[in-house]
């Protein structure tokens, strides 16, 4: 049975199919509904729900406390509406709402830019141009039926026509099945199935407020593509870089960053590494790279904080910065939810 699900204060509407949870049904829509992982783990997709039904698959704790469930917040990647709903949810627009496509790619090279962080470029379909946010993330369809979901490190503007090609950075998970593929028997060439854009991690455009990005491990890539995207389009609004690793190796392109800073002087860069050995001479920065923020600035308010990578960092950052000022208005993340993560929901 089809229910209509209302989107306040935009207006928006639309109808979910039979078993069909709110946020497949918005993005099937081209309704853009925030959204990260769409697994119940990551707590990007939680909403008000201001009237009606609606049923909840399983999720993790940290993603909806049993708190936020009892004042109505739902996670719309897990809702399954049981009657017509009304949702109240800030950043439904639709221009930003891409259609999402499936696509094949073909590995155009691989390169190692770490020990353990491979990165990918993929070759799109010339004659399937795909639209997406700088920050967005696609997602392999593999054989079996599971996804893998990767953020794309570049910006849309770098798509050369008729040779479009995304980059992303992959870091390996031993054990992993798509990961173990990567790093050991991938090749050049290769063709895989893709779907995307996805995700609602991408630079608001229409505020002024100076910029915090926060980055650990990978989450870096998203972060390179809003850098990139910011130079492209000439923003300068007063911005800060952290990025965070346990060995400076895992600040895996430190010279890429360094070589853009001559040519954005809005930008200062603030590289944070948490285990340091003696062999490593790291003279910069110690400790937990969110906490390297509100030591530098302790107060956020008039803040725009833009946060990737591991969930333990983006999820300590948003309990942290919203206590000192920050609104939650103004807290954009993308949490690196791995399928360990996603299998404890």
């Amino acid at each position: 049975m089809s229910h209509q699900i209302v989107v306040q204060p935009s207006g928006r509407h639309f109808s979910t199919d039979e078993g069909e949870t709110i946020l497949a049904a918005g993005i099937r829509q081209g309704i853009g509904l925030p959204y990260g992982c769409k697994d119940g783990a990551c707590g990007s997709c939680k909403c008000q729900k201001v009237s009606g039904d609606v049923t909840m698959a399983d999720y993790q704790a940290k993603a909806l406390s049993a708190e936020e469930l009892a004042q109505g917040l739902i996670l719309t990647c897990r809702a399954t509406a049981r009657s017509d709903v009304v949702l109240q949810s800030r950043q439904v627009v639709s221009a930003d709402a891409f259609p999402v496509k499936k696509m094949p790619v073909r590995v155009q090279s691989l390169d190692k830019l770490s020990d353990d962080v491979m990165r990918v470029v993929l070759q799109l379909p010339a004659t399937e141009a795909m639209q997406f946010h700088a920050g967005q993330y696609i997602e392999f369809l593999l054989r079996d039926g599971s996804r893998r979901a990767y953020s794309m490190a570049t910006a849309p503007h770098t798509l050369v026509t008729g040779q479009p090609q995304v980059e992303l950075h992959i870091r390996h998970m031993p054990g992993g099945k798509f990961t173990d593929h990567v790093f050991g028997v991938m090749k050049e060439k290769e063709i895989q199935r893709v779907e995307g854009p996805h995700g609602s991690f991408f630079l608001r455009e229409d505020s002024q407020s100076p910029i915090v990005l926060l980055a650990s491990g990978t989450g870096f890539a998203p972060i390179k593509a809003l850098l990139e995207h910011m130079q492209h389009k000439g923003i300068t609004r007063p911005t800060r870089l952290y990025w965070g690793g346990r060995r400076p190796a895992d600040l895996y392109m430190n010279d890429w960053v360094l070589a853009q800073l001559p040519l954005m002087p809005h930008v200062q860069y603030i590289p944070v590494v948490s285990d340091a050995l003696p062999a490593d001479a790291w003279t910069g920065r110690t400790g937990f790279v969110h906490a390297a923020v509100l030591q530098d600035t302790p107060e956020l308010s008039g803040y725009q904080v833009y946060a990737c990578g591991a969930p333990i960092v983006v999820d300590s950052a948003r309990k942290d910065y919203l206590s000192h000022g920050l609104s939650e208005d103004d807290f954009f993340a993308d949490a690196f939810t791995s399928e360990a993560d996603k299998a404890s929901a």
